[in-house]
């Protein structure tokens, strides 16, 4: 046997080929009764009729192999009907699919159970661990292409070159640069930068004078070029990555393999932070080497580095961290860290004792809120906001928040950090008895949080819920003072994180959750209804905890065209009513049949084939340009195809029966629905964060119960990510609680 079939399957590999003579062959096939011998292991389990025939051509007759008696036992008297004859082809063995080296490497490390295995030492993390280190980008490869300034070209050395380079690689008309409130501020910061490379006597002094197009040209050319990329080049490209990844992206602990996360060191670049942020624009230097700090075992090897030159900063072997790299970058002067990705042992254990100290709760939360209660109305001003704070963050779903350094980083607030300007009293101006506030600031990740709350309406009082009491104190912190100062003036998040770590970590969630079975008529709800209902009780909890995201140009795009599929469905079924109308009139002259998509399909094959192989040939730029160029339009003639076969979708080649077409209004009527529903998700959703939820706050062996229970495939529920980060909650029975006895498990 040779090395090539170590890997492949006892089934699939390949019977030595015996030699027979056709003087040998004869007699055997005379024959009456077969006899099997040891090496026919080839025909062990192959039925009578299909055993495979003499090297020679000779047939081998079905009677001549079975006896009599077994093939009267299987005719039960019937005649048997002859074979159908072969061409000496035999039927191709459908070969089971090969697993790559990464699908082998992932099935590996899922046989690694953490939640059996034992615990580490008292206070450690690990007992051996062995990695290689981090992946370094590329060093910067000069293009060559002179800015301009003040009208005239430029020359620039390699690293003014390269930071040229990054501002010329932002888009315009993009949300950092093409906003009013961000460019600014973008500019500011990277022509501070761009100064402080090129040095004080160049001659670029003025921003207003520069033009980056020259270069921003060549880039938007060489994204074009890429395009023109091949199938075997793709490849190269792609075992290149895997070949990175295999050398750096596992770690080797305690025995068993771990998926590292973040193993490619970031590259140099513009910042560009999220909302406002101050810092916005400053240029990301390049990390070496004798920055970064390597943790791993003492009795492992050290890994080498990668980049010519250079060696690692320090070496330290501790256990009782979990990072296996740590440098600090220079923007916000913060340590980075490399650590295992988010299906490690690691992160699992940190997840699960998360989730099992926010259990503690369930004994302990009304207790919590009959003391922060009582406090409301206290004397001390300290206790009152306290309690107030309390209210909000259990009511409101707000985060603590604490003091920034707004030069540092980006304005976002808290609770604890809100200030008179973030509130609006009696937004609506109704006056009288009205109670409502409106909040208004940025929130976690610069995510605006803008809501009007009514703390009169009965979802704030009943049940003393005592929501006009905190108006009352919102108006007593308010009082008196500036729009910039606090409104807890007596408050810190050191004070009030004594009271409130883990409050909402997982609480409100699964109360939305297990309040969507309760609905009346749960039980005949389809799949997918009941996951609607799931994506809609987890929509209110991203709405309460402010869990949003920004809409994308493709999701806006998205929508339209889903809109645009959804009227044509329905104007495909009025022409088949109009159609059935007709048939049941007996005239079924002139009814619309289909084009022929044949032709159109035929000529697009041809565009396609034709770009792939102006690819292959293409060896210069303005031949990769001109691949691109075809290669788009046999997409656009593809996609022209489709949209002519979904717009004809609904026809017959021919005339169709009264029938046929009932039949498919029915289908088409299943059709709108289905889609009307899920528009109505996606645009529901689109502004809202449903993964941040389901990632971090809620315990998956809720959502993993709740399927069990219901019937659903925990693939509605959870992706593939997903299922590999919780894959110690899917053993869950359907009755598990979150509740106080989760929290014993530690």
């Amino acid at each position: 046997m040779s090395s090539s079939d170590d890997d492949v399957p006892l089934g699939q590999l390949k019977q030595p080929t015996q030699v027979v003579s056709s003087s040998t062959a004869k007699p055997a096939a005379k024959k009456k009764r077969a006899i099997k011998h040891e090496s026919d292991s080839s025909d062990d389990d192959a039925p009578i009729k299909k055993k495979a025939k003499a090297s020679n051509g000779t047939k081998v007759k079905p009677d001549k192999v079975a006896s009599s008696k077994v093939k009267k036992e299987k005719t039960n008297g019937k005649k048997t009907p002859p074979a159908k004859k072969s061409n000496g082809a035999t039927k191709p063995t459908k070969k089971m699919k090969q697993m790559d080296k990464a699908e082998k490497i992932s099935h590996a490390m899922q046989a690694y159970l953490w939640w059996n295995a034992d615990n580490p030492p008292h206070g450690c993390q690990w007992v051996k661990m062995e990695h290689a280190g981090v992946s370094f980008p590329e060093s910067y490869t000069p293009h060559g292409i002179k800015m301009k300034y003040d009208g005239g070209e430029v020359d620039l050395s390699p690293v003014e070159e390269e930071a040229a380079t990054f501002f010329a690689a932002m888009d315009p008309d993009g949300m950092h640069l093409g906003n009013e409130k961000t460019a600014p501020i973008f500019i500011k910061n990277f022509f501070g930068d761009f100064k402080a490379i090129l040095g004080k006597g160049h001659v670029i002094k003025d921003f207003k004078k520069c033009d980056f197009e020259p270069i921003r040209q060549h880039l938007n050319e060489q994204k074009i070029i890429k395009k023109a990329i091949t199938d075997e080049e793709r490849k190269l490209n792609k075992d290149s990555r895997n070949e990175t990844m295999f050398r750096f992206g596992y770690a080797l602990v305690d025995g068993h393999l771990e998926k590292v996360g973040n193993y490619n060191m970031e590259p140099p670049g513009a910042f560009r932070g999220r909302g406002e942020h101050p810092k916005m624009g400053k240029l990301k230097q390049r990390v070496l080497p004798e920055q970064v700090m390597i943790n791993l075992s003492e009795c492992a090897p050290v890994p080498q580095c990668t980049v010519p030159g250079h060696a690692w900063g320090d070496l330290r072997h501790d256990p009782t961290v979990q990072w296996l790299c740590q440098w600090k970058e220079n923007i916000n002067n913060q340590v980075k860290y490399m650590q295992l990705a988010a299906q490690s042992s690691f992160k699992g254990k940190s997840d699960r004792s998360k989730y099992n100290k926010a259990a503690k709760l369930c004994g302990n939360i009304d207790k919590i809120r009959k003391d922060y209660k009582k406090n409301l109305k206290s004397k001390s001003m300290e206790s009152r906001q306290v309690a107030t704070a309390m209210w909000v963050i259990d009511r409101l779903a707000l985060r603590v928040g604490g003091e920034k350094d707004t030069d540092e980083e980006a304005d976002t607030v808290g609770c604890c950090s809100l200030r008179v300007e973030h509130l609006k009293f009696d937004p609506n101006s109704e006056g009288g008895d009205n109670k409502e506030i409106e909040l208004e600031f940025l929130g976690k990740d610069s995510m605006l949080f803008k809501q009007t709350i009514d703390f009169g309406s009965a979802l704030y009082t009943e049940n003393n819920g005592m929501g006009e009491q905190v108006y009352e104190n919102f108006k007593l912190f308010c009082k008196k003072k500036k729009k910039s100062d606090d409104v807890f003036s007596d408050l810190t998040p050191t004070i009030l994180n004594a009271h409130l770590k883990g409050i909402m970590e997982g609480l409100t969630a699964k109360e939305e959750l297990m309040n969507t079975e309760k609905a009346a008529g749960w039980a005949r709800l389809t799949a997918a209804e009941k996951v609607t209902e799931y994506n809609n009780a987890n929509r209110q909890v991203a709405i309460l905890c402010n869990h949003q995201r920004s809409v994308s140009k493709a999701q806006e795009t998205q929508l339209e065209n889903l809109g645009g599929k959804l009227q044509t469905l329905k104007d495909q079924k009025k022409v088949l009513k109009k159609m059935l109308k007709r048939l049941n009139e007996g005239n079924d002259k002139g009814l619309p049949v289909k084009k022929n998509e044949k032709d159109a399909k035929e000529k697009s094959d041809k565009a396609l084939e034709k770009a792939k192989k102006m690819k292959e040939k293409a060896k210069t730029n303005e031949e990769k340009i001109a691949a691109t160029e075809m290669d788009e339009k046999a997409k656009a003639m593809r996609k022209e195809v489709q949209e002519m076969k979904f717009n004809q979708a609904h026809l017959w080649e021919k005339t169709p029966s009264k029938d046929q077409v009932s039949k498919r209004i029915s289908n088409w009527t299943e059709k709108i629905a289905k889609m009307e529903l899920n528009i109505k998700h996606k645009d529901d959703n689109k502004e809202v964060a449903l993964g941040t939820s389901k990632l971090n706050y809620m315990d998956p062996r809720i959502s993993v119960a709740w399927c069990k229970r219901n019937d659903v495939p925990i693939e509605k529920i959870f992706s593939r990510t997903m299922r590999d980060k919780f894959n110690w909650a899917m053993a869950v029975p359907t009755d598990w609680q979150f509740n106080e006895e989760i929290a014993k498990q530690g």
